[in-house]
């Protein structure tokens, strides 16, 4: 493959980015710059001399640091994910076009979903940590049966569809609720679409599989906690936002809540993909949901897997081979720019 002029700055990378990226990149020929920094105002300098930045969920593109991309000659932001919530679209659109990864693989996040449930509903976790003590006691490790029980899910795009169709061997029944319904899917997948009170107060286990709005932010809240069922379980591998920490906190205490997983937190940011354990947590809402038995957090880790990081690296490098070539930005997350031409 001839090597291509165009040069790739990205950002917030770790060692499993760059050989996913090194190795699509074989059929693209770009010349990829590699920075473990997170994009915000004052790394965007390091992008100078490049004319793609491509950026990920924990990073800060706001109008700052947009100002700051476009004054060093950048011409394309392009997202290795499917949300985009951390960037500031208005300051974007008409300056800089941004690109993303509509979807890698609903079945990483979807499955990852069904075993965090199942690993808290019978305390895998604990059970292990258990057995290496030596202590093969399993008191306080009583589940229940998923067969018969009402699942909610709230969002029905593709990984929500392909949550509930890995359900179906369960034997479950399945709620569902999405500002735009998808008819066909409710009866392909047997899941009836009802209003979010009905929902919440009939659901035993409610799952998150929607993108983070200004709309929805804090979702699951106080008020929408107090309508659901005792001790129903509340599983989120969406975007941390959707939750207000404070509320689940006070419904975990109170009992309310049975139990959460959760793949994302709210201000993950800094501490979310980093080894933080030279070091206290000085972030006390996290670490008091650290301290639950029937609280399993996870590190943002629900997409990871190997069919995954290789499409996002290609559908990223698709994304900008468009641009490069002029082509209509398909991913083009601002509709102004998607016919942007390089």
């Amino acid at each position: 493959m001839k090597k291509s002029k165009l040069k790739i700055a990205f950002f917030d990378t770790k060692p499993y980015d760059r050989l996913s990226f090194d190795r699509a990149n074989q059929s693209f020929g770009y010349q990829l710059h590699y920075f473990e920094s997170r994009l915000n105002a004052d790394s965007a300098g390091l992008a100078a001399g490049c004319d793609v930045v491509c950026a990920f969920v924990n990073d800060d593109i706001g109008r700052a640091t947009i100002r700051k991309l476009t004054a060093e000659g950048v011409r394309l932001l392009a997202m290795r994910c499917a949300g985009f919530n951390n960037v500031d679209l208005t300051a974007a659109c008409g300056k800089l076009p941004v690109v993303r990864v509509p979807e890698y693989s609903p079945y990483a996040v979807a499955e990852y979903t069904v075993g965090m449930l199942l690993c808290l509903n019978r305390c895998l976790h604990r059970a292990f940590c258990r057995i290496r003590e030596n202590n093969f006691s399993i008191n306080g490790f009583l589940g229940f049966d998923l067969h018969g029980k009402t699942i909610g899910i709230i969002g029905t795009g593709k990984i929500g569809r392909t949550f509930a169709r890995v359900l179906q061997g369960f034997g479950v029944r399945l709620l569902a609720f999405d500002p735009y319904p998808n008819e066909d899917a409710a009866r392909e997948l047997q899941l009836q679409y009802v209003p979010l009170e009905q929902l919440y107060r009939e659901s035993d286990i409610i799952s998150l599989h929607c993108p983070l709005t200004p709309e929805n932010r804090h979702l699951i809240n106080r008020r929408s906690i107090a309508q659901m069922k005792d001790g129903v379980i509340i599983l989120n591998t969406s975007r941390g936002k959707l939750i207000d920490s404070a509320a689940l906190i006070q419904a975990l205490k109170s009992k309310k809540v049975g139990g959460a997983g959760l793949d994302v937190y709210e201000e993950e940011a800094d501490y979310f993909f980093e080894d933080r354990s030279g070091s206290a947590i000085d972030d006390d809402v996290l670490a008091r949901l650290l301290t639950f038995p029937n609280v399993l957090v996870t590190s943002h880790q629900a997409f990871f897997t190997r069919e995954a990081v290789n499409n996002i690296a290609e559908i990223t490098l698709g994304n900008i081979r468009d641009f490069e070539l002029g082509r209509p930005l398909v991913n083009s997350i601002c509709p102004d720019c998607a016919l942007h031409k390089a």
